[in-house]
């Protein structure tokens, strides 16, 4: 039976090589090392492993698969669990790492993150010392950087977020998943932005 993380790996790597955004973001780490699966399921687990709504292009729709293949494997987590956030939101989004600090693929060049949000939900303002890019593999989802107009965004298309600059993403009628990259500071979480700080 094919080894399902190392066939996300080389997808991950095919994707860098691929979009000139995620090149230009960060090159792809040389210093992976293969870490002890740890899994853990929380309640979006459930929620993507039922999805129908994650439409993607041909160009991007095998990298959608091979995370959803990895899902039920994978260490699932619930960045914000111990905030005022919500339990909606605790219950329906969710993420899990690739590459990085915690993921299935140590490197400390990097950090690559799924991100599944199903439909009509609020990924509220939130902010990190850490670069980030996101790339849409499938569905779609609206984008807010503060002093920014909101944009909608489908697979393919990338946003980036500056250290420390709030930002939000809401999913309307369609979920979203998408593949996201961290660069410089891969140590501090995210935390939500307080509400003076918000736009």
């Amino acid at each position: 039976m094919p080894d399902r993380w190392q066939t996300l790996l080389q997808l991950a790597r095919a994707a860098h090589a691929d979009h000139p955004d995620l090149r230009a973001f960060c090159d792809f780490p040389d210093d992976l090392s293969r870490l002890p699966a740890n899994q853990h399921r929380i309640p979006a687990t459930d929620l993507l492993e039922a999805e129908t709504g994650l439409i993607s292009d041909d160009r991007h729709s095998a990298f959608r698969d091979g995370f959803i293949g990895c899902a039920p494997l994978a260490d699932w987590r619930q960045t914000y669990k111990d905030t005022n956030i919500g339990a909606d939101f605790l219950n329906r989004f969710g993420c899990y790492e690739l590459i990085g600090l915690e993921g299935t693929f140590h490197s400390h060049q990097m950090r690559g993150f799924v991100v599944y949000s199903p439909a009509d939900l609020h990924y509220p303002w939130h902010h990190h010392p850490a670069e980030e890019l996101y790339l849409v593999l499938a569905g779609e989802a609206e984008f807010c950087i503060h002093g920014e107009k909101p944009k909608t965004l489908r697979p393919g298309d990338t946003t980036y977020h500056a250290s420390m600059v709030p930002h939000a993403m809401t999913t309307h009628d369609h979920p979203v998943m998408a593949y996201v990259l961290w660069r410089g500071n891969l140590m501090d979480p995210p935390v939500l932005t307080h509400a003076e700080m918000a736009p």
